[in-house]
């Protein structure tokens, strides 16, 4: 059976940086240390880090006071902020870079005095954080339906900004929308968006020339997993989103001639090669990896834990 695997797939450098923050934080300050909600959507690296030392938490009051507290790579609020202040914890950042960078971007517009909409989906813990770090409020809309029935004070004082697990692809239906109500609305570049969303994506839909059945190892609470899902079907491809190799039913490849492979940007190798040995377990494999995007990105530590290099930790162009 011929396996193509797609490039890139897996950690970004975002999701490299949230883990390397939580193992480097137990070997400095030892077990255990504190982590608000899940580091990154994926139950493996979740896991793996618990048996290291880290403890899982979902709010701030299950920590005990002084103890070390890191936030995962979604970001928080300001009032989590706050609360972490107020309990005296020493706090660790993961927010990944990207997502701090969308933090940054909402605040100054709205200083300009504009009003901000973030496009994302709701209930997902990096819009909750983006809407707690842009003052005076924000407007969430996911859909270019959600435009028309917007309601806002100024019309010409307007911004928009993006969750960073959303391509250029999903959101340009929603921008479109927003620019033709509001036309004197501002927003970034198509640069700053998410390179490894975009990445991943892309990759997917040029997998899906190549093969009639895409297998996505991810979590099912994982945005960009389902995202790739999503892609594969709407280009007329069977796809299945799996955790694991258990996961994986001998009955979806009974009529796959060539079967794609790839991952979220929280899944970690050793799934997407657990897989693969599947498959090779099932049938012979005949394995072949895409020519895509080779991924650079350095994101620097936090100060508390960095040895003043940066670190090479997965990424863009």
């Amino acid at each position: 059976m011929r396996v193509v695997l797609a490039q890139p797939r897996g950690f970004c450098a975002g999701v490299e940086r949230a883990i390397e923050i939580v193992e480097r934080a137990i070997e400095k300050f030892g077990p255990p240390v504190y982590v608000r909600h899940e580091i990154v959507h994926n139950r493996h690296v979740v896991e793996s880090l618990r048996a290291k030392g880290a403890i899982f938490v979902e709010e701030l009051d299950e920590i005990p006071e002084g103890k070390i507290a890191i936030f995962s790579a979604h970001g928080v609020s300001k009032a989590v902020e706050g609360a972490a202040r107020e309990r005296g914890l020493m706090v660790v950042d993961a927010t990944c870079p990207l997502v701090s960078k969308v933090h940054t971007e909402g605040r100054r517009y709205a200083s300009q005095g504009r009003e901000v909409i973030l496009i994302g989906h709701a209930g997902h813990p990096e819009v909750e954080g983006t809407m707690g770090q842009v003052p005076g409020g924000v407007h969430l809309i996911s859909t270019p339906e959600d435009v028309a029935t917007l309601n806002v004070a100024n019309p010409e004082q307007l911004a928009f900004v993006t969750q960073t697990t959303l391509s250029v692809d999903d959101t340009k239906d929603v921008i479109d929308a927003l620019r033709q109500r509001f036309p004197k609305i501002v927003g970034p570049d198509t640069k700053d968006i998410c390179y490894a969303t975009q990445n991943r994506q892309k990759a997917v839909r040029e997998l899906a020339q190549e093969v009639d059945l895409i297998l996505v190892i991810g979590a099912p609470n994982s945005s960009n997993s389902n995202r790739l899902k999503e892609i594969a079907e709407e280009l007329g491809v069977a796809s299945y989103l799996i955790e694991n190799a258990d996961q994986l039913k001998p009955e979806w490849l009974t009529r796959a001639k060539a079967i794609g492979v790839t991952a979220g940007a929280s899944a970690p190798d050793i799934l997407v090669q657990d897989v693969v040995e599947r498959l090779r377990q099932l049938h012979g494999v005949e394995l072949e990896m895409m020519n895509g995007v080779a991924e650079n990105v350095r994101f620097r530590l936090p100060p508390e834990l960095s040895d003043g290099e940066e670190r090479h930790v997965g990424a863009a162009q």
